[in-house]
């Protein structure tokens, strides 16, 4: 998924969807601080803290994937993808601190609940943020349809946590107008922290995964071996090794060929295998070695062990 695009079209789509994720970010933090002075609400400031950071986040995430988009230069052979990484790492330590906010916030009001002012602004303020969030969280999937980005996706979980903390305050402002329960109040922000922290932790994990060099899905690197493999010359496909850095997947093979071949046709037969896997994933960076069926060695470790 999310491989068929060419690198410029996908840094195009990414960085739309980017631009607008920081103008809804910011919208969204202008009426929220109003909806929070009018009412004081412990939810709604729950909700604000959420917009500011996200704001921040979203800068970010325009930031990385501009850069990750750039193409390789002397310092950096290998590219610049990883930094879509390090704006998710960035995000998930925003929602982290977004939630300590909200906590540090709700708990004193558990215990001693003061009455919410202004409710009808502080309930139009977060339906809009439902209607607004919704739409964009709407958008960024079907962004990730056509192309993978860690980037977009912790973008998109973070507003999609988001547009669960505005319905935890929604439900949260309701008990507290109609029912008379300001503590109401203090318990969404609560729901909210607890949301908060556990989409962190989701986001980290995507992050980790990438600056990690995690290997592809067993699916995507059994579709690859098949590609690779699609050739009757090919003996068999061995060594697979691949990793994700942003927009750039890293290839690398061991292939077993005929030894009677000539370099030559050895040659021919990884170029036709690179440029069907290049094909299927066009800002794939392949990378196969050729070896002569029955004669080749195993693939030498990295570094040798530990005496």
């Amino acid at each position: 998924m999310g491989q068929s695009l060419s690198a410029e079209a996908r840094a195009t789509v990414v960085r739309r969807i980017t631009r607008l994720s920081v103008a809804v970010a910011l919208v969204l933090l202008v009426a929220k601080t109003w909806a929070w002075l009018a009412s004081g609400s412990v939810a709604m400031l729950a909700a604000l803290a959420d917009s500011a950071l996200d704001l921040a986040a979203s800068l970010a995430t325009l930031w990385a994937v501009r850069y990750a988009a750039t193409p390789p230069d002397p310092e950096h052979r290998f590219g610049h993808g990883k930094a879509e990484a390090f704006a998710t790492l960035l995000q998930s330590m925003l929602v982290f601190a977004s939630a300590a906010v909200v906590v540090r916030e709700a708990v004193p009001r558990l215990w001693a609940p003061r009455p919410i002012e202004a409710e009808g602004i502080a309930l139009g303020v977060t339906l809009f943020s439902l209607a607004l969030t919704g739409a964009l969280v709407w958008a960024q999937g079907r962004v990730l349809a056509r192309v993978a980005s860690v980037a977009v996706e912790g973008d998109r979980a973070h507003y999609l946590s988001d547009f669960a903390s505005n319905g935890a305050v929604l439900a949260g402002l309701l008990g507290a107008w109609a029912l008379g329960l300001p503590v109401l109040d203090a318990a969404a922000g609560l729901a909210v922290a607890v949301w908060l922290a556990w989409t962190a932790v989701g986001v980290l994990r995507a992050a980790a995964d990438q600056l990690m060099d995690h290997e592809l899905p067993a699916a995507e690197r059994a579709a690859i071996k098949r590609l690779a493999e699609a050739d009757p010359r090919v003996v068999d496909v061995h060594e697979l090794r691949t990793r994700a850095a942003g927009p750039t997947l890293h290839i690398q093979m061991h292939m077993h060929l005929d030894p009677s071949l000539t370099l030559a046709e050895a040659h021919e037969i990884v170029a036709d295998a690179e440029d069907r896997i290049g094909a299927a994933y066009p800002h794939a960076d392949v990378l196969i070695h050729p070896d002569p069926a029955g004669l080749s060695e195993a693939h030498r470790p990295l570094a040798e062990p530990a005496r």
